[in-house]
């Protein structure tokens, strides 16, 4: 899997290496290697349902339900879902910034897998997680391709999951 992940130095912004997963989608057989590896995670951990993380954790998450046998959850961006919603505000470096879900589409009883593609700093992955149990169900576990560990994001985790195992498939 990493070496069909691609460097791109400079982007977003000067000073950080992004990690572009595309080339990774792009190989039919490493994208189903990935989704193999994240839907048995799902499995291992008794999911009912997988949240996907926008946008790269929908790209991720679908097929991993897919796969799982699984109903799948998409989070978004506020505002950019219909109907009612829970909302969950979390503060980023410069800021804040909010992600709802259908308030119909989690329940009590529910074990959800989060899916992402990156764990950085896990701003948004906690605030998936207070999401999750806002809506009465549990969070089974989260899964993400890779973890960078430099950002420290599992240890504002660990807490938060309260036992739930997190799952990266690689360390950067």
């Amino acid at each position: 899997l990493l070496s069909r992940i691609r460097d791109v130095a400079d982007y977003p912004e000067p000073g950080v290496m992004f990690k572009d997963i595309t080339p990774l989608l792009a190989d039919p057989a490493a994208f189903t290697a990935l989704t193999d590896a994240l839907a048995e995670i799902a499995t291992n951990t008794g999911a009912t349902k997988v949240v996907g993380l926008e946008a790269r954790g929908f790209i991720l998450g679908a097929p991993v339900a897919l796969r799982a046998g699984l109903g799948f959850i998409p989070v978004r961006k506020a505002g950019k879902l219909p109907g009612a919603t829970l909302r969950q505000a979390y503060d980023l470096e410069y800021g804040s910034a909010e992600i709802e879900v259908h308030a119909e589409d989690l329940a009590a009883g529910d074990r959800v897998l989060i899916v992402d593609d990156v764990l950085a700093t896990g701003g948004t992955a906690e605030a998936a997680i207070q999401l999750i149990q806002r809506a009465g169900a549990d969070v089974s576990g989260l899964a993400v391709l890779m973890e960078l560990g430099f950002l420290a994001g599992r240890a504002r985790l660990e807490p938060a999951l309260d036992g739930a195992p997190l799952e990266a498939l690689l360390q950067v």
